[in-house]
């Protein structure tokens, strides 16, 4: 080191932004250590009572705001009153990931290349509701994560779970099938009614991009495809509608044999 350089500090952490009442206080009841600051509508005070007192008694910086700074704040006319800034969650490595599925019997949820926050969100929100314990989400490239939109929309979901990336979905999934998790995925073409698909679990049920469905490496490295049976009159359904429908029967199937889903491993 040369004389009279100095060691830079390492930079603080970023901040995420989450937007949304329940969104807000599921973070609060399951990592509330993680809260840096908290921006709310006068609106939703009574609603918040104890957050705000939480927060007096930690020193978290907090401050009425206007519907237009909360706007400003969140990027979104969708805050439902409350802005929080929070330590970013942690990701789980896929092989952590791995051994909670083995050890629990647990399930996950793999997205393919399904990047629109709207869908990401409802699909979170229907795995808390159906005991999901962990998504994983692949594309070519690095995911964007889980959009403020993506976690307002899972309303409270996100903080039941949790979440890994991948920019090779195939070769995880690969990994995940070498260690005996079944790998499940969704198909509008395949004849395979998920009502008979009798699922060992631990499991991981796959969904794909909607314009293009499942990458041929990744259908390659399902054990089993399966579709919903429609109408006929459009070809498939929202993949966020498609999530529930599946996971609803990954539910009943599993609810049905006796067991029932572990806890979603915690941050």
């Amino acid at each position: 080191m040369q004389h009279g350089s100095r060691v830079r500090p390492p930079a603080a952490e970023p901040n995420e932004i989450l937007y949304g009442l329940r969104s807000g206080l599921a973070v609060f009841q399951r990592r509330r250590a993680d809260i840096r600051r908290i921006a709310f509508q006068s609106s939703v005070r009574s609603e918040i009572q104890e957050l705000l007192g939480w927060a007096a008694g930690a020193n978290v910086p907090c401050r009425e705001e206007s519907d237009k700074e909360l706007a400003s704040r969140s990027q979104s006319s969708q805050h439902e009153g409350l802005v929080l800034d929070v330590k970013p969650r942690r990701w789980l490595p896929p092989k952590e990931l791995a051994a909670w599925l083995v050890a629990t019997q647990g399930t996950a949820v793999a997205l393919d290349r399904v990047r629109n926050p709207q869908n990401i969100g409802a699909i979170v929100r229907s795995a808390a509701f159906f005991g999901v314990g962990a998504a994983i989400l692949g594309t070519p490239a690095p995911h964007p994560g889980l959009p403020p939109f993506a976690l307002r929309v899972a309303e409270g979901g996100a903080e039941h779970m949790q979440f890994t990336r991948t920019t090779d979905l195939a070769d995880t999934l690969s990994r995940l099938k070498a260690s005996r998790i079944c790998i499940i995925g969704a198909d509008s073409h395949s004849a395979v009614d998920p009502v008979n698909l009798l699922p060992r679990f631990p499991a991981v049920l796959v969904l794909g991009n909607e314009r293009e469905g499942l990458n041929p490496r990744i259908k390659a490295e399902c054990d089993v495809l399966v579709g919903i049976a429609g109408s006929g009159a459009i070809e498939s359904l929202n993949v966020g509608v498609a999530a529930g429908v599946l996971l609803a029967e990954l539910w009943r199937q599993r609810a049905r044999g006796g067991v029932t889903p572990p806890a979603a491993p915690r941050s």
